[in-house]
């Protein structure tokens, strides 16, 4: 699922493309969408929320939209690549000006509402990341009172919005906490330090569009931890493992290493994990690497 970054270079793209551009053309293929002509507003803004887009007209009306596991938008000349993109039977959603038209593929949620009932989509969200609602001591006292697991309300949008299971398995591993830790067993200090790495580290990715927290733009050596499992780990060479995390039916899979982060997952048993892909039986690695 992309995460804030990727949520907020989406939002940024768009609204260079289609901020104070007159709607010549709208389409909403959405069942629960409400049978609204956007043709004749203008665009006033897009900008991310999270993992959420809101992209507001000035005719009171905000077209609300989550990516989920598989959704983009894809800006698109006018003309003939509009109309070729508009042929896609995985369109969701379309806003056409004279000049360029985003297009929604496979989006995962779609709403149109009254721009003053945003807060009915989107109030549930906790401080974004990437936003100017950040509040680093408003997030780090809701991690420190909680009896939850860090990594579970690094994960937890209500909490604080934009994080997904790559930032939080890579953070966590960066700062050398175990993600199944307590928040309030961890020193104030120490969240604040895992906090501040993820927010640049997220506005890294969102100014280079790439997601990397090993300072490395090689495909596959981008990240230390997330989808590593049964690999040896970056800094140790211990076997990264992987775990489900969270109640049903928000459980997320995070990557850790056990000698770098001190500890297993409790629903990890400890037997070998092959990497990922792997379609190989039976025990791999050394011992150390079958902790």
């Amino acid at each position: 699922m992309p995460e804030g970054d990727t949520v907020h270079r989406t939002a940024d793209r768009l609204h260079r493309a289609l901020a104070g551009r007159v709607v010549e053309h709208a389409e909403l293929r959405w069942p629960s969408a409400p049978d609204v002509d956007l043709a004749g507003s203008r665009t006033i803004e897009v900008l991310a929320r999270g993992k959420h887009l809101l992209h507001r007209f000035d005719a009171g009306s905000t077209l609300h939209t989550h990516l989920r596991m598989e959704g983009q938008w894809r800006v698109e000349h006018a003309g003939p690549d509009t109309r070729r993109a508009l042929r896609r039977p995985d369109v969701r959603a379309a806003v056409v000006t004279d000049t360029w038209s985003a297009v929604g593929l496979r989006l995962g949620m779609l709403d149109l509402v009254p721009t003053a009932r945003e807060h009915e989509v989107v109030g549930h969200l906790g401080p974004d990341v990437l936003g100017p609602d950040w509040d680093l001591e408003l997030v780090t006292g809701r991690l420190t009172a909680s009896e939850r697991f860090v990594g579970d309300l690094l994960l937890d949008q209500r909490v604080l919005a934009g994080v997904g299971t790559f930032w939080a398995s890579e953070v966590l591993f960066l700062e050398r906490v175990l993600p199944w830790t307590p928040g309030r067993d961890l020193d104030p200090g120490r969240v604040r330090r895992v906090l501040d790495r993820l927010h640049a580290l997220m506005a890294l990715a969102r100014r280079t569009g790439w997601q990397s927290s090993t300072g490395v733009q090689r495909n596959g050596e981008e990240a230390y931890v997330h989808a590593r499992s049964g690999r040896p780990c970056r800094r140790c060479g211990d076997t990264v493992r992987v775990a489900v995390t969270g109640a049903a039916p928000r459980e997320r899979t995070l990557f850790t290493c056990p000698t770098c982060q001190g500890g297993l997952a409790p629903t990890d048993d400890g037997r070998p994990q092959r990497p990922l892909g792997s379609r190989g039986r039976g025990r791999t690695g050394t011992a150390a690497e079958r902790r």
